[in-house]
């Protein structure tokens, strides 16, 4: 796969795979930001950021994907260091919210440059090849972190920030520099609306990211909880992330030909029911088994949403589409501790209640997707 990849798209590789591997230093952010102040530090980096990933979409209207890429890259890095540097409440606010407002400026642009160089199968095997391998460098990126943070979470963003700017060159020096100039006209802008397709993909893609997110987030907890050593999460988080390209890799000849939606939608059956397996067990040999067998089917469906959404937008709305489909993310990250905690009140356990949500979320996602599982 990788050698019959065009040269552009081995160069984007090589920007998400650097840029991942310094990714981590934000989950600290909380951290950095103390106790006093980590609420309102996540909050406004929530809002900031899923400003950004539409600012990269408009931007893409008038700049080829290189530039957007290397531009939303360049200032992530730059804003990472003033907020290295940041000493005051203040100044941690406002550096947190330059990080964020450039923090998703390239992800349009990147999604839309595999959208250009790639056609059919070709497309979908490539977002999965850059799924897998964002899943593969954040473990990478994590053993960095645990080497790091003894020297404290400033320096996790000093090398977060030099990832940043290093994947930044890349895109700037390897990327191809005459794709993607779109003309747009003004009036085309304004007049812009999602269609029904597109908020139907949305809502589904919504349904989706909450179901990742409640397990994602919580399963280290449940792990301690259901009586695993300290050292135990961490390491099903990596053998996790190993697992998840195999599996691509391994059922690609088999899936690669299907349509999306059925793809998405058996997916996320099958990721219900494993959440929901995970709600009623409390084994810790078998919880950590359902964990990566669930962690196996969510690899066969990376890079499916991105290529439905590629393959159903009209070419000239294709980075709007990426923006307002990509900004399900957004939506559901800061809802679910909320769902969680909603469901805890009927699972009496926030591990119970996080999978029960998970299955839930996976479950109503082919009743979204209805009208596209033969597409």
């Amino acid at each position: 796969m990788f050698v019959s990849m065009p040269g552009a798209a081995k160069a984007l590789l090589w920007v998400r795979i650097l840029n991942q591997m310094g990714a981590y230093a934000l989950a600290f952010l909380a951290v950095f930001a103390g106790p006093g102040l980590a609420s309102a530090a996540l909050a406004l980096f929530g809002v900031t950021a899923l400003l950004s990933r539409w600012a990269g979409a408009f931007v893409l209207d008038r700049l080829p994907p290189r530039i957007v890429v290397a531009l939303g890259l360049g200032a992530t890095g730059l804003s990472l260091v003033a907020l290295s540097a940041a000493r005051t409440p203040p100044q941690v606010l406002i550096a947190v919210a330059l990080v964020g407002l450039a923090f998703e400026i390239y992800e349009p642009a990147a999604q839309e440059l595999v959208a250009q160089v790639t056609e059919d199968d070709q497309r979908q095997e490539l977002y999965g090849l850059l799924g897998s391998s964002l899943v593969a460098a954040g473990a990478i990126g994590g053993l960095i972190a645990a080497a790091l943070l003894p020297l404290g979470v400033r320096w996790l963003l000093v090398v977060d920030a030099a990832t940043c700017l290093a994947a930044a060159a890349v895109a700037l020096f390897f990327l191809p520099r005459g794709d993607g100039e779109r003309p747009v006209s003004r009036q085309d802008r304004k007049r812009w609306r999602p269609s029904t397709l597109l908020l139907r993909f949305t809502l589904a893609s919504t349904a989706f990211a909450v179901g990742y997110l409640a397990v994602v987030m919580f399963m280290p907890l449940v792990l301690l909880q259901r009586g695993a050593p300290a050292w135990l999460p961490g390491a099903a988080l990596t053998g996790a992330a190993a697992l998840a390209p195999l599996t691509l890799w391994a059922t690609r000849r088999l899936l690669t030909p299907r349509p999306h939606g059925l793809v998405l939608a058996g997916g996320a059956v099958l990721l219900g029911l494993i959440a929901l397996t995970m709600a009623r067990v409390e084994n810790l040999p078998l919880t950590i088994g359902a964990y990566l067998a669930w962690t196996a089917v969510n690899g066969v469906l990376l890079g499916r949403w991105q290529a439905l959404v590629a393959d159903a937008a009209p070419e000239v709305e294709r980075p709007r589409w990426f923006a307002f489909q990509g900004s399900s993310w957004g939506i559901a990250q800061p809802a679910v501790p909320g769902m969680v905690t909603l469901v805890g009140g009927v699972a009496d356990a926030v591990g119970p209640a996080a999978f029960l949500t998970a299955g839930a979320a996976f479950l109503a996602v082919p009743f979204m997707l209805k009208a596209r599982l033969a597409a």
